[in-house]
């Protein structure tokens, strides 16, 4: 993996039209975006039209990229993750039961890799989403990591969609002010 300046410049020079910097961000960056989409899809053949999509379209945005608002790997997995959640969105939503990885994405005890890969930025998220309480994370995971509908988590949590409106804003007010954003 590219450290963030190098992949800062490889998107500038990819907004100016370089193939060859696409190239080289592709193969930076492919393994750990594939990785995001099949663990949304669990389905290669899906995992792998939704990353050619997302390349696409960052071919195609690369100069709306702002370093100062995110690092590179969080854009392009934005971008990535959003198309694999439109995918299921149109296939219909599984429920919790049928993703028991929903809530990985916090378990206390990751692999060694994914640990050396976890940013210090990440760390402090989940620590604060760690925070906290347990249908609060749930709701937030399911909500932002999976994409979940307001309709869907009111169905699951039997709560009124406004009622599940204000859970998740007070909560990510709560992780705001844990990350000092507040």
């Amino acid at each position: 993996m590219l450290t963030p300046p190098e992949l800062v410049w490889l998107i500038a020079a990819v907004a100016k039209g370089d193939e060859a910097a696409f190239e080289r961000l592709y193969a930076a960056t492919r393994a750990k975006l594939f990785g995001v989409v099949l663990r949304i899809l669990r389905r290669q053949d899906l995992a792998e039209e939704v990353i050619q999509e997302a390349y696409v379209r960052i071919w195609r945005h690369a100069g709306q990229f702002n370093p100062g608002v995110s690092s590179p790997i969080t854009w392009m997995t934005s971008i990535a993750r959003n198309r694999a959640i439109d995918v299921i969105r149109k296939r219909g939503e599984a429920s919790i039961e049928e993703e028991p990885t929903a809530m990985d994405v916090a378990a206390d005890n990751p692999d060694p890799l994914a640990q050396r890969e976890m940013t210090e930025e990440l760390k402090r998220l989940l620590e604060c989403v760690g925070r906290l309480e347990p249908d609060r994370q749930k709701l937030v995971l399911l909500a932002y990591y999976n994409g979940w509908s307001r309709e869907q988590l009111a169905e699951k949590f039997a709560a009124p969609v406004n009622t599940v409106k204000t859970w998740l804003r007070r909560s990510m007010m709560d992780i705001r002010e844990c990350l000092g954003l507040a």
